[in-house]
């Protein structure tokens, strides 16, 4: 848990612990639920810290959860390009900081005002509300990352700025609460997971980048980005 995950939390925490003080001073038994929401509060905004693996070439998930699907697809948004994307579900259950992928740098990031469908639903890919981020890795390599809201999750927080040096596992932005996050990978990465497979943002490899990845299989950033 970090100062900067708690302060995301902070007028929640606030309420809920005036409402448990006020609770007790009533009767005791009054201040269950809300010191039980408090406590949940809390853990929710916990930012364990992660042992982030070292080697080249390797994709670490940028969020806690379960794969939910691994499609090849078109990015439309940014690039424009094929792409092989992974998403994952993060319930309340989850760490909902996101993390970097790979060491690499911010070279795009926009919002997208939507809706909020389910996390889990189809729709919520292409209609929620979302943030995309685009990271430039070695060798000039893209990786698309988007931060979709679900129908209880109503807010992204971006942390990293524009043209911001990331290392590999370090903390960019979160959402509250239940929500989706995509990885978009150039078609020649080798995909390390399989769906239904429980990932740890910063720790888990997804996909590995073969040595020397050419523009023939490598994302690469528009050539009239927007």
């Amino acid at each position: 848990m970090t100062w900067l995950t708690l302060w995301q939390g902070k007028w929640i925490l606030l309420v809920l612990a005036a409402a448990t003080a006020a609770a007790w001073i009533l009767a005791p038994w009054l201040a269950i639920l809300p010191a039980a929401l408090l406590v949940f509060t809390l853990w929710f905004f916990r930012d364990p810290s992660r042992t982030v693996p070292p080697g080249a070439g390797l994709i670490v998930s940028p969020a806690d959860g379960r794969v939910t699907d691994i499609q090849e697809m078109e990015e439309t948004e940014w690039i424009k390009q094929p792409v092989r994307r992974i998403g994952i579900f993060l319930s309340v259950f989850d760490v909902h900081v996101n993390r970097a992928p790979a060491d690499c740098r911010v070279v795009y990031t926009a919002e997208f005002e939507g809706t909020y469908h389910d996390a889990r639903s189809p729709a919520a890919s292409t209609h929620n509300t979302a943030r995309t981020w685009g990271f430039e890795c070695r060798d000039g390599v893209i990786l698309v990352v988007r931060q979709i809201t679900g129908a209880i999750a109503r807010r992204i927080v971006p942390w990293a700025r524009p043209e911001q040096q990331l290392a590999r596992g370090e903390r960019f932005g979160m959402i509250r609460f239940g929500s989706r996050t995509e990885i978009c990978l150039p078609l020649g990465a080798e995909v390390a997971v399989q769906v239904g497979d429980r990932v740890k943002g910063g720790s888990t490899i997804i996909a590995r980048l073969p040595p020397g990845e050419g523009s023939d299989a490598a994302l690469r950033p528009p050539s009239n980005p927007r």
